[in-house]
């Protein structure tokens, strides 16, 4: 239909309405007319002591900027990482601030042991490590009661958790537990070996869980191993420092011991699982060598419990429960029969050394086992062969140091097999025994235990009386102990342990007097022990290093030498010069030997004076040896004839010009054997006259006028001065001649000397016979003043007027 043209000029005046508005590209929309501004505006309100990092000031702090609270609370997050982090921030904090583990050692310990039981692995092997790099080393000294008491509760609690795994790290953190704090074992023993039990049945893991149980077995090994044992051949000589259970013979439990009951029940366990582990007994290539070699150590220690633990002889299974023993000694029959266990094929040198330790242990069993006083056994020879073979390096290992660690268990059954075996296999043994004694390690254990077991087969031997299958190991003998001086220069003062075992077993020898001359013939090498002289230069041995215990021993030793060699009594006297030894144990020692015939007069006198004539040291302590020396010589017997054997010695020495404290020692020696009249010869008067004025006028001027340290060493002259008259006369004149030189202090050094010499009651009166002597030296001071040709200094001329007023005024009175 067609419009008019009124309609459409009235619809082309409407208004429009909504305006599109082009926008041009890239232009930012207006904001609408409408909108509400939302913009706020403010300032930061600050208020002091507020910020979390001011809290933390002075607090110690992880790599994160936790504290120690923050990190132990966060232990307990559900999330398994937050825990996880926490640990390693508690670690971080304790290795940067030792301190705060000490301060709260406790409460940590309280709050990190529920974690033993967490669900994750890696939290439970973070705090695994963490306690036993960190935290037990750390506690180690406190008081073990409480932290043992803190962990086993959680510990006993993990080891019934539903999680298999959860219990298998229980042990774990228990064997942790155990290796730092061993009575830990002996505070829950029967409760323990009850969960050994439990973990071990059969029915409680699968056959692939059976790699997972040898941290299992490992700990159970270890804790038998802190079981007591009897056993003469132990080498619990060797381990130091081990803590032990109380084992007792009833079955009657009690604190803190072990029952045989308790051990019984584990034995059918152990069997079960060595026959799991070893099916068909040579076949040990598929089979874990760790699990193997931890069940047969537990056996094995279970087997020595029952032998010897309650210190009974007989070589029978202590165990009630018949059928214990049967299985048990079956399962080992079974094990003899086939050994030495080896491959069939090559194997690899790890492969050896794991069969060599299994043999060992083996063998150990069976000669705990080894009935001597019944029939023979057909398994004998074949152990006899290997630890021939052993001991003579023939089965492979990987060496010297391997050899020396896993062969120990061996040496203890030497002195048995011994005396036991008949002399084919004697020889065979003694003679690879030997071998081993010469070539291990001096410091190693394996060297300890050479030496108790040659001291068992020394001293149940009288050689004095020895029949001829005893005299089949007197050749064996007499090299053991040519070895012991030698062994013992070895060691030095590297190894105080080793060296007092060998002291005791040369102290033990020398007491049991058996092969005296080879005993008399060690201190040859001996003599190097103490000292050694070259050219005069002194070279000291260990012997003043050592502890003195050790030093002890081996001056006992002297003492049960037939005879001491003057080259040793020599060594002795050097060594005895040294300002670390105190010398009065040696000098008793070699006295009570003089006593007992041992020493030559000769000997010991050079002895003495050697000492005296050489010592040197802080006058209080050389005095006390000087009394010892002179006490000594006083007891040796005739006087006279002593006195003859060292007049001509002692004075060629202090013609040597030696320090006054030795002079004086040497003069005080001849005062003790002197008598008065003196019996000085008149060449020793004569040589004495030149001597003691000039040691008299270094007395004067170098020791003070107070006290009595004068008086000490101006009373041995003094006496010998009253006991010959002759040699009196001598040493004035001598020091009248001093008197022609220019030295103003010398001259007043020897009116001192006369000053002090009629300043002694004794001395005086014979001085009054002494005229003439003391007029010329009177005589010479006065020329010495009034000559024109000395020109002396004012100073020294007014030295020598006073002196010569106060001597002329003394002998004038």
């Amino acid at each position: 239909m067609v419009q008019h043209k009124a309609q459409l000029k009235k619809q082309q005046k409407r208004g429009v309405d909504f305006k599109k508005i082009k926008r041009k590209i890239g232009r930012k929309l207006p904001p609408p007319k409408n909108t509400t501004n939302t913009e706020v505006k403010s300032k930061a309100i600050i208020l002091p002591e507020q910020s979390l990092a001011s809290e933390k000031a002075g607090l110690a702090v992880s790599k994160k900027g936790l504290t120690l609270k923050e990190l132990l609370q966060q232990t307990s997050h559900h999330n398994a990482k937050v825990r996880r982090d926490a640990l390693v921030g508690i670690r971080d904090i304790f290795l940067k601030h030792p301190a705060e583990l000490r301060m709260h050692r406790l409460s940590v310990i309280e709050k990190l042991r529920e974690r033993m039981s967490d669900e994750d692995k890696m939290v439970r092997e973070t705090l695994y490590q963490l306690l036993k790099a960190v935290i037990f080393p750390a506690c180690k000294e406190d008081n073990q009661g409480t932290l043992i008491s803190l962990m086993m509760a959680y510990v006993f609690n993990a080891m019934t958790h539903l999680a298999f795994d959860v219990r298998l790290m229980a042990f774990k953190f228990f064997d942790l537990v155990v290796q730092h704090y061993p009575m830990s074992f002996s505070m829950y023993p029967e409760k323990i070996i009850q969960h050994y039990k439990e973990i071990l049945q059969k029915n409680q893991f699968n056959l692939h869980d059976k790699g997972k149980l040898k941290g299992v077995l490992a700990g159970l090994a270890y804790c038998l191993s802190l079981l007591p044992c009897n056993n003469k051949s132990s080498t619990e000589n060797v381990v130091a420092d081990r803590r032990v259970l109380h084992a007792f013979e009833s079955e009657v439990h009690e604190d803190g011991c072990v029952t045989a009951k308790e051990l019984k029940g584990l034995v059918p366990i152990l069997v079960g699982g060595l026959q799991d582990f070893m099916p068909s007994v040579p076949a040990l290539e598929t089979q874990s060598f760790d699990c193997v070699l931890s069940i047969l150590k537990s056996i094995h220690v279970v087997v020595k419990f029952f032998v010897y633990g309650n210190g009974t002889s007989g070589q029978q299974l202590k165990a009630s429960n018949r059928r214990d023993e049967d299985v048990l000694q079956m399962l080992l029959n079974k094990l003899f029969a086939v050994f030495p266990l080896n491959r069939t094929h090559e194997s690899s040198e790890k492969e050896d050394n794991r069969y060599f330790i299994l043999n060992v242990i083996v063998s150990e069993m069976f000669f705990c086992l080894y009935d001597w006083s019944g029939p023979s056994s057909g398994f004998l020879e074949k152990f006899l062969v290997f630890i021939v073979d052993a001991l003579s390096e023939k089965v492979m290992h990987s060496g010297k140091p391997f050899f020396q660690k896993h062969s120990l268990p061996l040496i203890p059954f030497i002195p048995k097999l011994v005396m036991q075996l008949d002399h084919t296999w004697k020889s065979h043994i003694l003679q690879a025994f030997t071998e081993v004694f010469n070539k291990c390690d001096p410091e190693s254990s394996m060297k300890l235990l050479c030496l108790s077991a040659i001291k068992e087969m020394l001293f149940p031997f009288d050689l004095q009386k020895k029949t001829g299958s005893d005299s089949e190991i007197v050749e064996f003998q007499i090299r053991w102990i040519r070895e012991i001086p030698l062994l013992l220069n070895v060691l030095g003062d590297k190894s105080p342990c080793s060296s007092k075992a060998v002291l005791r077993l040369q102290l033990e020898l020398g007491q049991c007097g058996i092969m005296q001359y080879e005993f008399d013939s060690m201190q040859f090498s001996f003599r190097q022990f103490y000292s050694t002289c070259h050219d005069g230069d002194i070279s000291y041995g260990p012997f003043r290093k050592l502890p003195r215990d050790i030093q002890e021993l081996s001056i006992s030793c002297l003492y049960y030498f037939s005879f001491l060699d003057p080259s040793l009594l020599q060594s002795l006297a050097a060594c005895c010069l040294c300002a670390d030894v105190e010398p009065f144990r040696i000098l008793e020692v070699v006295d009570c030997a003089y006593r007992a015939g041992h020493v030559q007069i000769p000997d010991y006198i050079s002895f003495l004076i050697t000492l005296l004539s050489r010592y040197e040291s802080n006058s209080d302590l050389f005095r006390s040896i000087t009394t010892a020396v002179c006490s000594c010589l006083s007891q040796i017997g005739d006087d006279a004839l002593v006195f003859k054997m060292l007049e001509g010695a002692v004075i060629d020495e202090m013609s040597n010009k030696l320090p006054m404290e030795n002079t004086c020692a040497l003069l005080r020696m001849i005062m003790t054997l002197d008598s008065k009249p003196s019996r000085l010869s008149q060449d020793s008067i004569w040589k004495l006259g030149k001597i003691l004025p000039g040691y008299l006028i270094h007395v004067v001027s170098n020791v003070g006028e107070i006290g009595s340290r004068r008086r000490y060493y101006i009373l041995p002259c003094f006496v010998m001065l009253c006991r010959s008259s002759r040699m009196l006369n001598h040493v004035l004149n001598v020091m009248a001649s001093f008197i022609s030189c220019e030295n103003g202090d010398l001259i007043s050094a020897v009116v001192g000397v006369l000053l002090l010499m009629h300043g002694d009651a004794r001395l005086s009166q014979i001085l009054v016979s002494c005229k003439e002597e003391t007029a010329c030296i009177l005589h010479n001071i006065l020329t010495l003043i009034s000559d024109e040709g000395y020109k002396l200094k004012i100073q020294d001329k007014h030295k020598l007027q006073s002196a010569y007023h106060r001597l002329h005024l003394i002998t004038a009175t």
